[in-house]
């Protein structure tokens, strides 16, 4: 819907928009969260809070690399190339998490990774260029997935919005370089409004969120119902023709989330067997 747009003024808008509204929210709602987080960050000691820091100046740079990569791939490389992004960023999450954070991975669950690797390797059968695209921006949100699993300390929502302001300052040295005018079309900011709102701000900050008590490995498996959603739109919305192979390839990847997720979907079929008994 913005493809007319450069990718960077896309990027642009999008950041200080959420930026806007994620610190209107905080000032009016989380003011009491702010100074906890504050308080707790003095109340560590140097090396501690230099480490924490270090971390959420990392996420904001990886996350913002990741916005910026994403939007240029769907808009100059292929659509394509951004969804299988989301196909390769849970294998990558989960072994991250894995051999960095030392998760424990069952048998059944390197099973469901090996199936996902399968279909990953039947979709990647087309361009070497969109394939390297993929895993850069892969390679970007798992970073960052993993930085939010180590730092637990900070407010997951007031974390957001300091990475939001990190991402601001990032970004405003090109934002100055590369501005020529300001975009009054009322079409655009709705469209950025959107995004900043539905598929940044409350997105990020669910991911966060669940991180605090969900292993990273099952946070990047789930990130798996991207691609199939965006699969289903293909098909039910732009009428995108598939072939047999891809819906091979699909039908793998959903196999692989419900076998990573088997002692949850075991546990939830007993409980209904049980209320239907």
């Amino acid at each position: 819907m913005l493809k007319a747009y450069p990718s960077d003024e896309i990027l642009h808008y999008r950041i200080l928009t959420s930026l806007s509204i994620t610190w209107v929210v905080i000032a009016l709602f989380r003011r009491h969260k702010l100074k906890e987080d504050i308080a707790r960050l003095k109340s560590l000691d140097a090396h501690r809070r230099k480490r924490i820091l270090l971390l959420t100046l990392l996420a904001g740079v990886l996350v913002t690399a990741n916005w910026f990569a994403f939007i240029y791939a769907v808009n100059h490389v292929s659509l394509t190339s951004a969804a299988f992004a989301y196909m390769v960023c849970p294998l990558l999450t989960a072994m991250g998490g894995f051999i960095l954070l030392k998760e424990h991975l069952t048998p059944i669950k390197f099973i469901a990774i090996g199936i996902a690797l399968i279909s990953i390797l039947i979709l990647a059968q087309g361009s070497l260029r969109d394939v390297w695209w993929s895993v850069l921006i892969a390679s970007l949100y798992t970073g960052y997935l993993l930085i939010q699993r180590v730092v637990v300390e900070i407010d997951k929502f007031n974390m957001l919005g300091v990475q939001l302001v990190l991402s601001t300052l990032i970004m405003l040295p090109f934002f100055l370089y590369h501005h020529s005018s300001f975009p009054w079309d009322a079409h655009f900011w709705m469209v950025i409004l959107v995004i900043s709102v539905v598929f940044t701000i409350i997105p990020l900050f669910l991911s966060l969120y669940s991180l605090i008590g969900l292993p990273s490995s099952t946070m990047g498996i789930l990130i798996y119902a991207n691609p199939l959603v965006a699969f289903a739109v293909a098909i039910f919305y732009f009428q995108e023709s598939i072939n047999q192979q891809q819906v091979f390839a699909y039908i793998l990847l959903l196999l692989a989330v419900i076998v990573f997720n088997w002692a949850l979907v075991a546990s939830l079929l007993a409980k209904y067997k049980k209320q239907v008994d």
